[in-house]
């Protein structure tokens, strides 16, 4: 009985492993369509200057209330430490590198994550299971390039922007706490900020959203396009997207950390 049990456990794991790496493959060929389609003209701008307002605006107040309580909750939670070991003065430089270094950057890509990629995934699932996508076919439009290509374009712009946005809340909220627990003056905390955050720390952290942004519409838009088996399988696209893409920004962020440290080092 323990044998089987343990061979059935073992057959699960290896499925998932083996549908894991389909996924993967799945992925890198659609990437590399996109790559294919994204330079071939005609372009359609005003699609993805539609779809960054609506990325954009819908996912606004979720990060703006992250990214103050970021910067909230850091600066209270670093305050006792940094009083234990006498360097309280240090606490804005700490809250601004944290900042812009990894939690502005990785939790706004993880909540865009959760709010657009199983948007796209659900909204192209959706035109799939209705035949909406083969209708375009029909009409000799490519429904790549102006359903998947925009979408994709339109992440990567837009998060680079709300990672910004996220920083200086991030950054205002720092302060509101300091103003509580030492009466600091805006200005010395401002300076303070101003002088810890270097070229290096700002550049790194804010490119790598570009990539997070990318593999947030690629997975969506990947688990939407090709999605089967009705309304189920709209909503199991629309769960996987956040799911996978969470995941690889994950897995991309400890890659580019170790990147941008050989590099900047």
């Amino acid at each position: 009985m323990e044998t089987s049990r343990t061979a059935l456990e073992s057959s699960i794991v290896y499925k998932r492993l083996v549908e894991f790496f389909m996924m993967i493959a799945g992925l890198s060929v659609f990437a590399w369509d996109f790559f294919k389609n994204v330079f071939i003209p005609p372009y359609e701008f005003a699609e993805i200057k539609k779809h960054m307002d609506e990325l954009g605006v819908k996912t606004l107040p979720i990060v703006s209330i992250t990214g103050f309580i970021i910067g909230l909750v850091l600066a209270m939670q670093s305050y006792p430490v940094l009083v234990r070991f006498g360097a309280a003065s240090f606490l804005p430089s700490t809250v601004a590198l944290s900042v812009v270094r990894e939690l502005g950057p990785v939790i706004t890509a993880l909540i865009f994550a959760g709010r657009v990629s199983s948007g796209i995934g659900a909204e192209l699932g959706s035109m799939r299971v209705t035949e909406q996508i083969d209708a375009m076919e029909v009409s000799a439009i490519n429904p790549f390039r102006f359903l998947v290509v925009t979408r994709i374009l339109a992440c990567t712009f837009i998060l680079p922007l709300l990672t910004i946005y996220v920083i200086i809340l991030a950054i205002i909220g720092g302060y509101l706490a300091m103003l509580t627990l030492q009466a600091m003056n805006f200005q010395l905390y401002i300076h303070s900020v101003v002088h810890a955050i270097e070229f290096t720390d700002l550049i790194p952290g804010i490119a790598k959203t570009v990539i997070f942004g990318f593999i947030v519409g690629l997975v969506g838009s990947y688990k939407g396009y090709y999605t089967t088996n009705g309304t189920v399988g709209v909503g199991k696209s629309s769960t996987s997207s956040v799911v996978v893409s969470s995941l690889l920004i994950l897995l991309f962020d400890m890659v580019l950390v170790k990147l941008t440290i050989l590099l900047w080092s």
